[in-house]
């Protein structure tokens, strides 16, 4: 008889609230910082303190009672000898009125207030009068409700005792050149002496070069943070520069034009500079070796999808096949009607095909795309999140192009990156299935059998920073359509209050007068209680009660796929005046007839989705409009931020001035998505304030991880620990 399994230890709820919030090793809790802190360094007279002044004082109780009511409360009047202070709490236990009896001297810690009675502190931390009085500041951390400060503060100390705070940073490092003080150089803190200043502060130091994180000590803090960040992208590019990747070049002898050189052919327009630049980047990219992992950024309007598509025939050219994914249905018909009228043409003289993927479709459909794909007569395969599911098998995949990224999971990226390797792992067959023309040039699948990551392409209409170019996404390569196509009128942005919505169903009337059409955008398609928002279905009604004879058409995500499908057509095709939708139109949506947008509730959006919104109107010749409709509230007021968001939207068209802006109010997750859910955003460093440190680091990081690379790898794990993969994704 075998011996028991011995029994797992049940985890404390403490322990499981510290797991929860990623506090699992010694070092987490070490660099688990403080929020703010409080002085119980010294004691104040209760005459020199302030109305709302946080302090500490000591005194005797002349008088405790519990006064009744609705609502019992304990009441104490303390004095210190220079004046009285009233002590009021609404919760309180016999230990309260044992620790708070006449005559007891106790010292207690609250914020100062103004009573009817005099000074007056509401439940304020208390305990005996007389004991030693700490010499450093006590930090108040960040956390939840099973943590209570005083566990917590006893686990961060034990981090910070038992963590290996050793220096990783290399001896002839220089030191970044923010630290210069006023006379010349200041010296580097040690990660050691940093965090222990942080976590106990002295209490004669300056609060605000500690609030606003510029003491030497946060300095260090964030270039450290910035390093492993840097460290772990290098390492990353460093990774996929040693794997393999078919070359994707057209083939010459085929006795036919390329694929390429037919689509630039027939293609209606010419491109534009930035567009054959691009096109020209991605192209050397794609036949080198090794994984392209390029991200195309443009503004709304620029022309990435047609890149995108002399992207996928450079791939089909080449033997192989290509996969073009969206986050959304709409986006997603909307690339495989442009890439179907340009390549399918083509494609057919091949006996190829353009297939579809998504979550709506039939049956008998889908059975009939999965075979296409799976044979390899699917040349190009176009769809939503469908594309990675377990059914999906591709013959030959080389290359995958995913557009809006950051609104796709880390998991569905991982996942399509998983799918790729499985379509490179026979390689273009020989014979039969090879493309038109001629066999694989290559010998098939022993090419295959050397590969081991696919080609990546990822395009994104919200513009980077280039703060968050240098350090979110520095193991990218980044091409950048910086011109729009001919043709496209600026779009003329105005801020109108709600208080004018007769106004603006006026300019409606006027606008489909001349033909034109019109999108009216709402952020709920039902009532909340929570959020008082005039909804897309209530808007709808009465938008089509007060433009009668007018079709108004409603679109929103909890609409079957094929109702949704009819009512894009009918807008498309101009047998609809105006759509009232949510923000599922914010990107893809190409209707050059439509001349104004209508932004209910403008002040609830995000700049860069305004800006995304704005960017379905301007798309032909017209003269186009947005009107940012915006409401004050009960307060009569707009807060600051959606103050300055709209503003920035008046005063800009421009999406990478949008882009910079938006990350100056918001922060880098607007831009980021889920690239990072599982790992941390930074959390001390600040991508707006500390670019002479991301500059810094950027420079470092090369030369330590190629002549200290033991010293490299101790960095990253200090400060990633196993979420440096999420940064691949």
């Amino acid at each position: 008889m075998s011996a028991a399994a011995p029994a797992k230890t049940a985890l404390s709820p403490a322990r499981r609230a510290l797991l929860k919030m990623g506090l699992a090793r010694d070092i987490d809790l070490a660099l688990h910082l403080p929020l703010r802190y409080e002085d119980e360094t010294r004691i104040r007279r209760i005459a020199d303190t302030r109305d709302g002044e946080a302090v500490q004082v000591e005194g005797t109780v002349l008088h405790s009672e519990i006064m009744p009511g609705a609502r019992r409360q304990l009441r104490v009047l303390l004095d210190d000898g220079s004046d009285t202070l009233e002590l009021r709490f609404f919760t309180f236990y016999p230990s309260h009125l044992k620790a708070l009896a006449e005559g007891a001297q106790v010292r207690v810690r609250g914020e100062m207030r103004s009573g009817l009675a005099g000074r007056q502190m509401l439940h304020p931390a208390f305990q005996p009068a007389g004991g030693p009085l700490p010499e450093a500041l006590t930090p108040v951390y960040p956390t939840v409700a099973q943590l209570p400060q005083a566990y917590l503060r006893r686990a961060v100390q034990s981090g910070l005792e038992h963590a290996d705070l050793a220096e990783t940073l290399p001896s002839d490092a220089p030191p970044p050149t923010v630290l210069h003080g006023q006379n010349g150089l200041q010296r580097l803190w040690s990660l050691r002496d940093a965090l222990y200043f942080l976590h106990h502060p002295a209490p004669d130091v300056a609060l605000a070069a500690l609030e606003d994180r510029s003491h030497p000590a946060w300095q260090r803090l964030k270039a450290e943070e910035l390093l492993a960040q840097q460290l772990s992208q290098l390492q990353s590019k460093r990774e996929r520069a040693r794997l393999r990747a078919p070359p994707l070049q057209a083939q010459a002898g085929r006795g036919a034009q390329a694929l390429h050189e037919q689509l630039l052919a027939a293609l209606p327009f010419a491109l534009t500079a930035a567009q054959r630049r691009v096109g020209e980047e991605i192209a050397r990219d794609l036949a080198r070796p090794v994984p392209m992992h390029r991200l195309l950024q443009g503004d709304v309007g620029a022309g990435k999808t047609v890149v995108a598509a002399l992207a996928a025939t450079l791939c089909i050219d080449a033997g192989w096949q290509c996969a073009l994914m969206a986050p959304t249905e709409i986006l997603a018909q909307q690339h495989f009607g442009k890439l179907t009228g340009w390549l399918e043409p083509l494609l057919a003289r091949r006996g190829q095909r353009v297939a579809w993927l998504a979550g709506g479709q039939k049956k008998k459909e889908r059975a009939e795309m999965l075979a296409l794909v799976e044979s390899g007569e699917a040349a190009l395969v176009v769809g939503t999140h469908a594309v990675i599911e377990q059914q999906v098998r591709f013959r030959r995949l080389a290359l995958a192009v995913i557009d809006e990224q950051h609104r796709f999971g880390v998991a569905q990226r991982l996942a399509l990156r998983a799918k790729m390797r499985e379509g490179l792992a026979a390689g273009p067959p020989q014979g039969d299935a090879a493309p038109s023309g001629g066999s694989d040039p290559r010998g098939g699948r022993a090419w295959g059998a050397s590969v081991s990551e696919p080609h990546l392409l990822m395009m994104s209409a919200t513009p980077i920073p280039r703060t968050l170019a240098m350090s979110y996404y520095a193991d990218l390569d980044v091409s950048t359509l910086d011109e729009l196509p001919p043709g496209r009128t600026p779009v003329v942005t105005r801020l109108v209050a709600d208080s004018r919505r007769d106004e603006v169903v006026a300019r409606i009337a006027g606008q489909l007068a001349q033909g034109r059409q019109v999108y009216w955008v709402c952020p709920l398609i039902e009532e909340s209680e929570a959020v008082d928002l005039v909804n897309a279905t209530a808007t709808h009604a009465a938008l089509a009660e007060a433009l009668p004879g007018v079709t108004v058409g409603l679109l929103h995500s909890r609409m079957p796929a094929a109702e949704k499908k009819a009512v894009m057509a009918q807008f498309t095709e101009g047998r609809m005046g105006v759509l009232v939708s949510t923000t599922v139109i914010e990107v893809g949506v190409d209707v050059p007839n439509a001349s104004l947008m209508v932004i209910e509730h403008a002040e609830r959006f995000g700049l860069s989705q305004l800006h995304q919104l704005r960017g379905r109107v301007g798309r032909g010749a017209a003269a186009s409009a947005c009107v940012l409709l915006y409401s004050t509230g009960d307060a009569g007021r707009l807060g600051e931020t959606a103050r300055e968001r709209l503003r920035a939207m008046a005063e800009t068209g421009d999406g990478f001035e949008i882009a910079r802006r938006d990350l100056a109010i918001r922060g880098p997750g607007e831009f980021l998505g889920a690239r990072q859910s599982g790992a941390p955003l930074l959390r001390f460093a600040d991508l707006a304030t500390d670019t002479a440190l991301l500059e810094w680091a950027r420079a470092l990081a090369p030369r330590m991880l190629d002549a200290h690379p033991e010293l490299a790898r101790r960095h990253v794990e200090r400060w990633l620990g196993g979420k440096s993969e999420y940064l691949k994704a």
